[in-house]
């Protein structure tokens, strides 16, 4: 074998690297994002500690601040946010800026105050793909969606620096490409719905998150089969909370399967629409001072919904499941499920869970997001 395929095959991955980067930024780590010559450190303002901000101003001067658009409009005048367009909002700070002026803009805990903080100063550039990965980047660790950058000179090597190095375009190809899973583990798991259940794990390449897939008595693949694809909640499935119905969908589909003799149930682990369980609680706190839940996922940056279901899709092909009769109120789960080549020969509602904290969460779900309640 010659050293330079021994060097390759011991080398990260472009998908390894993005797994890495989101790592470190979850502990506050920075890391360098190459776009041709030009070179950027980012962070996370949500995990930045003030040494390493400190550090990070005296190596390379002041940073922009990334946020999406959503985040800008929610602290910018209403004259300035009507002016911004789709794609992230880089911002530049005063001189003077310290870490909690940032931290002030891109965390909602902080909106409460009424402090004022502008004007400020919106960056305009025609390419903003080191932006786009910066925002991806945070997303997809679950943090706020704010990230400093930091330009580099061309003649700093940054030799003395451990940064994990991505290139942009190749890391946003990364998350375009349709995610891909493999099977780890499966065993028999007798259920109360059905005491012939199966529990099969996928994992992502990157080992960073599990699926789960559970099966219920014996399918018959040559058939229509029923399935429901479930996103994690750790409030409704295991602490029984009211304020969704996520609880309550999810032991009627598996009692439904039981009742029928087969099925199979998609556990995603895509808490809070794709946010997190942390920044779930702020979308909480946020309706508690009468933000619905959308609105409450823009003000704190991110999108109505951020969950990827085109996971779901993979493993049903790997489980040899092509066609199947849904449980969903959710129009995008069938989109999804039809643009994966799975066939849907019926969409069946799944109206339960419904109570008096979370009426208006639901009748939000059926106006703005398409929910058939």
């Amino acid at each position: 074998m010659h050293t330079t395929t021994v060097a390759t095959c011991l080398s990260p991955t472009p998908h390894e690297r993005v797994a890495r980067a989101i790592g470190d930024l979850r502990m506050g780590l920075p890391c360098l994002l190459q776009d041709g010559p030009a070179r950027s450190v980012m962070v996370a303002v949500e995990t930045l500690g003030q040494a390493r901000f400190d550090a990070l101003l005296a190596r390379f001067g002041t940073p922009q601040l990334v946020m999406t658009p959503h985040r800008a409009a929610a602290v910018m005048t209403p004259a300035a946010a009507s002016a911004l367009a789709a794609s992230p909002v880089s911002i530049r700070p005063p001189e003077s800026a310290e870490l909690d002026w940032f931290a002030r803009l891109a965390d909602t805990q902080f909106d409460k105050q009424g402090v004022p903080i502008g004007p400020l100063h919106v960056l305009r550039s025609g390419d903003n793909t080191t932006q786009k990965l910066a925002v991806q980047l945070v997303k997809t660790a679950e943090l706020l969606p704010a990230a400093l950058l930091f330009d580099i000179a061309a003649d700093d090597p940054l030799a003395d620096l451990a940064l994990m190095p991505l290139d942009t375009h190749i890391a946003l190809q990364n998350f375009a490409d349709e995610p891909t899973l493999r099977p780890v583990s499966a065993a028999t798991l007798p259920l109360e719905a059905h005491d012939t259940s199966r529990l099969h794990v996928f994992r992502d390449p990157d080992g960073r998150t599990e699926h789960y897939a559970i099966e219920i008595g014996y399918p018959d693949r040559s058939q229509p089969v029923l399935a429901r694809l479930h996103s994690a909640c750790f409030t409704g499935d295991v602490l029984g909370s009211q304020k969704c119905d996520c609880g309550p969908q999810l032991q009627t589909a598996l009692a439904r399967m039981g009742e029928e003799g087969s099925g199979v149930l998609l556990y995603l682990n895509q808490e809070g629409r794709g946010i997190g369980l942390a920044n779930k609680m702020r979308v909480y706190d946020l309706q508690s001072q009468g933000f619905d839940t959308v609105e409450a996922n823009h003000r704190l940056g991110f999108q109505d919904d951020e969950r990827d279901f085109r996971v779901a899709a993979g493993m049903l092909r790997i489980l040899g499941v092509h066609s199947i009769r849904l449980l969903t109120n959710n129009p995008a789960k069938v989109d999804t499920f039809k643009a994966g080549g799975v066939t849907i020969t019926e969409q069946l509602p799944l109206r339960v869970g419904q109570n008096m904290h979370n009426q208006n969460y639901l009748a939000i779900k059926a106006l703005k997001s398409g929910h058939l309640l």
